[in-house]
């Protein structure tokens, strides 16, 4: 082989072999990314994260009121029920009912969080106003069975079945709301494009994102300083490999166009997890009866301690209004 030869074939190999070590690396960035997003078990990289977060006094003085809350609604007596996903996953709920109930609540929690911890500070008042409550646990956290996260594309079939289950365990006779905080919130959200029964009268859906893939695209790029475009296609294709869904691009958006059950979306100004304008969005987007409440000042998942009062009376006046009337047609 002569001399020019060999430089050409050397350039080449050394090329393609930089390129399959970019290729690797960017395959096992974007494993990593679809890891902390799907998977049950937390990567540590999150908790290391947390734990700085507790720094602020402020934000220890909240995570303290609301552990406290959590442990409270805990042991408050409870029903453990199981049941069957669309999939013959375990879903596991907590069954809570009132001596005279009004209505029922099914209570969707957030990405890596719990019934408890998201929905401890508010159950007293659900509670005080008759409201009978199956909080839910999401699959692929805690009890629930499934080893990923579907970012609402699988829990909005799961949703699907609790309804059942209430209808069931009520008789069909009480008004349903669906309620939802962070990823919980866009559950029910994608829940709304699916014929309801007649019973479900609303939905209140508190800082929910507008897709999987929108949330993801801002956390990477606004959160992590991460080229979002770098990694997609890469981690696209894997999480319908892990979900087992041919296409991870359903959002709120497409469901809330053909929804016909009332909504209030409820979103903090300050929220740095998913921005506000998720919110109008999805607002803009849904064609049934809707509402808006915005809380100056609250972070993510944070509006009901910041305006406890506000929040209390937009709910109150939402269940006055839908309780005995029926969704839009």
């Amino acid at each position: 082989m002569k001399s020019k030869d060999k430089k050409i074939w050397l350039s080449l190999t050394i090329g393609a072999a930089a390129v399959s070590v970019i290729g690797l690396v960017y395959r096992k960035t974007a494993r990593h990314l679809v890891d902390i997003a799907l998977d049950r078990q937390q990567p540590k990289v999150i908790g290391k994260s947390r734990e700085r977060l507790r720094g602020s006094k402020e934000l220890c003085d909240i995570i303290k009121v609301m552990s406290k809350a959590s442990d409270e609604l805990e042991s408050s007596g409870c029903q453990q029920v199981e049941i069957k996903g669309y999939d013959g996953t375990k879903l596991i709920g907590h069954w809570r009912e009132c001596e005279t109930p009004k209505r029922v609540v099914i209570a969707m929690h957030g990405w890596r969080s719990s019934w408890a911890h998201d929905f401890g500070i508010i159950a007293p008042f659900w509670h005080s106003n008759d409201c009978c409550v199956l909080y839910a646990e999401q699959r692929g956290q805690g009890l629930s069975g499934g080893n990923y996260m579907g970012f609402g594309l699988l829990e909005r079939y799961d949703c699907l079945e609790w309804i059942k289950w209430v209808n069931e365990k009520t008789g069909g006779t009480l008004p349903i709301y669906l309620g939802g905080v962070s990823m919980g919130a866009s559950t029910i959200l994608m829940t709304a494009g699916f014929d309801l029964p007649e019973n479900v009268r609303g939905i209140i859906a508190d800082c929910g994102f507008t897709s999987p893939h929108a949330i993801w695209k801002h956390v990477l790029q606004s959160n992590l300083h991460i080229p979002y475009g770098l990694y997609s296609a890469v981690a696209n294709d894997m999480c319908k490999k892990r979900i087992q869904m041919g296409s991870n691009d359903y959002s709120c958006i497409e469901a809330l166009k053909k929804n016909k059950i009332p909504v209030l979306f409820v979103h903090g100004s300050d929220d740095h997890f998913v921005p506000i304008n998720m919110t109008y969005e999805n607002y803009r987007a849904c064609s049934a009866p809707k509402h808006l409440f915005i809380v100056p000042g609250a972070e993510h998942g944070m509006s009901y301690l910041v305006d406890k009062d506000g929040y209390e009376r937009r709910v109150i006046d939402f269940w006055n209004q839908y309780d005995i009337k029926t969704p839009c047609n």
